[in-house]
């Protein structure tokens, strides 16, 4: 990548010229300067991307935490200024555990691996690879089911593993060595994200070449020692919390995330080339950050005190609003006492041929048709508005407590959740607008000086234009459990229709076993528009069954 200096030289000779093109004014060219430095900052390399619970994200929080005490605001996190959150990222294998055929250890991972469904036992054994008997370990060639479904869209080679390795259990195996001497590609590797339920017996899979070497002969007896040791794996990530309290009786929350997808290791990143590289979110979100850290420098200095100021910069939001959730379930302030909510998400890309300012939950509160006026000529952007107060990003927590919002966000482009998403390409100018006017609605509140009403809207669902079908439910993707909690549920879609409400858990799609989002996205690209089939669901201790037409 091209340096920062250099980049940041070319943005401030592009400035210059828009800046004596459009005289700002003294203090707004502060305004563009701090901004510069902040998501020069931000997205610098040396912060890695800024990836929830990793290295670049210590940086960051720092970098906030520092200039949110600068400006003499309180600390208003569970550890100063941070609030640290647990992110679950699934299973892995650990350490302790080993397999071995005739006293040779096979290395982990590369030669073999357990499922995240096999049981923590371990296994001492002498049996033969043609015999299937009670008390000892039974070895199971892939090959013929394979062959068999090759050409079956519907074939889910996982649950298949799950129900069998059960039942042979159920007839007295005491381990289950999986293979595949077929040509056939299982696509099997360990897959973390997996959250179903333990078996009661260990399974294993061991990969062609090993399977080559010691299973090719069928009438062999092997000795063979196992030990599956599976534990969750988590990391911590870190929101950065600071109050202005002006004595006042309510409270307004401005918040953005300040996390990225550091080199795309969680799955997230719009590049499909397999290369490990850098994704600074220059405008996904340090420009939401740095507007974040420029309002509460002018609020700071305000005379007028009919509201009290919380500054949150959250972490985990492209994990899917881990930060955010994690603080409306556990607040520093007291949420009764919050007026609303304003959230920037990728404010630096205002475009210069549409100039739209894309402003939602816009019908979250009657109240915000009285300060946003869509017609009002004097703007230098036009405003679209979107009345949902859920969505993508980290308003919908607050959104979920009942409390009114609104989200800012200038537009997708394309070096969206990609290595490009750069400084250079920020527009400070379009930045600065956009800050100017979020502070004009402030002040247009205060001046109201009443606590807004909360109106509840439709839902948006979560994005699957890659998929024939939708269900019409907004994962909650900090569940920990097994299923997919449904944290909103849209009207009039397949779900609703089906009968599910916010909180239910699905847990099987058709045939399908639903043990985690992914699961539940593979399970519902099986389907077409217009097919019938079963979904369950939890609802407390309760399994229901219904049907759901898409």
């Amino acid at each position: 990548m091209v340096p920062f200096r250099i980049k940041l030289a070319l943005s401030l000779v592009f400035l210059s010229s828009v800046v004596t093109a459009q005289k700002l004014k003294k203090a707004d060219k502060a305004t563009i300067a701090n901004l510069q430095a902040h998501i020069g900052y931000l997205a610098d390399d040396k912060l890695e991307g800024r990836r929830a619970g990793g290295a670049g994200e210590k940086l960051a929080m720092e970098y906030i935490a520092g200039q949110f005490k600068s400006l003499g605001l309180q600390p208003k996190g569970t550890d100063g200024f941070y609030q640290p959150f647990e992110i679950q990222e699934g299973k892995e294998v650990k350490e302790g555990t080993f397999f071995s055929i005739n006293e040779v250890k096979l290395e982990k991972m590369k030669d073999f691996f357990p499922f995240p469904f096999s049981a923590l036992k371990s296994v001492n054994a002498s049996p033969a690879v043609a015999l299937q008997e009670a008390d000892m370990p039974w070895f199971v060639d892939l090959k013929e089911i394979l062959s068999e479904n090759q050409q079956n869209p519907h074939f889910d080679l996982i649950e298949y593993i799950r129900n069998n390795s059960k039942k042979a259990y159920d007839k007295g195996a005491t381990a289950i060595i999986i293979y595949n001497s077929s040509a056939i590609d299982d696509k099997l590797e360990f897959n973390g994200k997996d959250k179903s339920a333990l078996l009661p017996v260990p399974v294993i899979y061991v990969k062609k070449d090993a399977a080559k070497k010691y299973f090719s002969d069928a009438t062999a007896t092997l000795n063979l020692k196992l030990k599956v040791d599976i534990g969750e794996k988590s990391r911590t990530g870190h929101n950065v919390a600071a109050y202005l309290d002006n004595g006042a009786a309510t409270t307004v929350v401005l918040g953005a995330h300040f996390d990225h997808l550091g080199y795309g290791e969680d799955g997230n990143s719009m590049l499909r080339t397999g290369e490990k590289l850098i994704h600074n979110g220059a405008d996904d979100n340090a420009s939401g950050t740095a507007a974040l850290l420029e309002l509460a420098k002018r609020l700071k200095g305000r005379k007028d005190k009919s509201s009290n100021y919380l500054f949150l910069a959250f972490s985990g939001e492209e994990l899917g609003l881990f930060g955010s959730k994690y603080f409306t379930e556990h607040p520093t302030v007291d949420l009764s006492t919050v007026n609303y909510m304003i959230n920037m998400d990728m404010v630096g890309r205002l475009n210069d041929s549409t100039h739209i300012l894309t402003i939602g939950g816009y019908g979250t509160s009657p109240q915000w048709a009285t300060v946003i006026n869509m017609q009002d000529k004097k703007l230098p952007f036009g405003i679209k508005i979107d009345s949902s107060g859920s969505g993508p990003s980290d308003h919908t927590s607050f959104y979920r407590k009942d409390i009114p919002v609104l989200f800012f966000f200038t537009g997708q482009h394309k070096d969206y959740h990609r290595p490009s998403d750069d400084a250079d390409r920020i527009n400070y100018v379009g930045e600065l607008q956009v800050i100017n006017y979020i502070e004009s609605i402030i002040d247009k509140l205060n001046k109201q000086n009443q606590k807004l009403a909360f109106l509840k809207t439709r839902e948006i669902q979560v994005s699957t234009s890659s998929f024939k079908v939708t269900m019409g439910i907004m994962p909650d993707y900090t569940y920990p459990g097994e299923g997919v909690r449904a944290d909103g549920v849209t009207e009039g879609r397949p779900a609703s229709k089906a009968g599910l409400k916010a909180g239910d858990v699905i847990i099987q799609l058709g045939p399908h076993k639903v043990s985690s989002v992914e699961s539940y996205m593979q399970a519902l690209n099986q389907f077409n528009k217009g097919d019938k089939t079963k979904i369950k669901f939890k609802r407390g201790n309760q399994v229901v069954e219904a049907e759901v037409q898409f």
